[in-house]
């Protein structure tokens, strides 16, 4: 069983959030910790000149409440939020927190899409330790 295990939140993805939750809680070792990972991409250097204030530091706060909401009454969760490539960043974290499991979503399948998601394949690829990928 899984002592420490990290669950992606996209921004767009938010419904799939209470599952993964529940799958990683059914599998937790008793003692062990759920992390809550958003990983915001940069502003491309292009378009940042346009931009007047710095919307990373808000959107960063914002995405933090929304994370600490989504884990209210779970003392057993943590919530990070950082910067950078999300399929190379979630490996990242994961190392970073000794993880043994990374639970990530993917697109369900219909006519239009088909395939997993490019984050869930590039974490499956290169990710530490074992990953789930959760429909």
């Amino acid at each position: 069983m899984p002592k420490s295990i990290l669950i992606p939140v996209a921004i767009d993805h938010e419904a799939m959030v209470s599952s993964k939750i529940a799958t990683a809680q059914s599998m937790l070792e008793e003692g062990g910790t759920i992390t809550l990972l958003t990983v915001l991409e940069q502003i491309p250097g292009f378009a940042a000149e346009f931009v007047t204030v710095k919307t990373e530091n808000h959107l960063t706060t914002k995405i933090m409440n929304k994370l600490k909401n989504l884990a209210v009454g779970e003392d057993n969760i943590e919530c990070k939020v950082t910067t950078g490539k999300p399929g190379m960043r979630i490996a990242e974290i994961a190392a970073e927190i000794g993880a043994d499991l990374i639970i990530v979503g993917a697109h369900h399948p219909s006519a239009v899409n088909y395939f997993m998601g490019s984050t869930a394949s590039r974490v499956a690829r290169r990710g530490p330790c074992s990953v789930l990928i959760q429909r």
